[in-house]
């Protein structure tokens, strides 16, 4: 007898728990990237460029609780902020339920694991650069945290 269905499934957006809402952060950090809005066309840039308090080896924002504090443009995503965000990468569970969409496979809450994120190739782990080092942003733009990769699942380990 299948047990009950999860939260992200039976509640809308506005209707979770703060506990609820932060376990949908994934953990891929490319909310993290910097973004260029260009003059005129409003059209919108990605980069590699992750903000200072992002640590690239896990993905996670290196002081969580202050980041408001020491990055005053951070955003803090809410059931409401999502319909005039336009930037939210198209793996962002906040966005894939927005939507209407389910969570994909490698999201931990699926998976039961943190890493799978990393494994299917959804992080910025090993793909992003330090604002402290990048340069001009100019220099880094690129399509891939706009994009959803072709992540497989991983093969099953087969059992004698």
């Amino acid at each position: 007898m299948p047990g009950p269905e999860p939260f992200w499934k039976t509640k809308r957006l506005a209707e979770m728990s703060a506990e609820e809402w932060e376990s949908l952060c994934d953990g891929c950090g490319r909310c993290c990237l910097h973004k260029l809005r260009h003059e005129g066309s409003g059209a919108l840039s990605f980069t590699n460029v992750a903000c200072h308090l992002l640590d690239l080896g896990t993905a996670r924002c290196s002081d969580y609780r202050h980041r408001r504090r020491r990055v005053p443009d951070c955003e803090t995503l809410t059931a409401q902020s999502l319909r005039d965000i336009d930037w939210l990468p198209p793996t962002c569970a906040y966005r894939r339920l927005h939507e209407g969409k389910d969570l994909a496979w490698w999201h931990p809450l699926v998976s039961g694991r943190a890493e799978t994120v990393h494994e299917a190739g959804i992080s910025v782990r090993g793909r992003a650069v330090s604002e402290r080092e990048a340069g001009p942003l100019e220099h880094h733009i690129t399509a891939w945290p706009g994009r959803t990769p072709r992540a497989r699942q991983p093969a099953k380990e087969k059992t004698p």
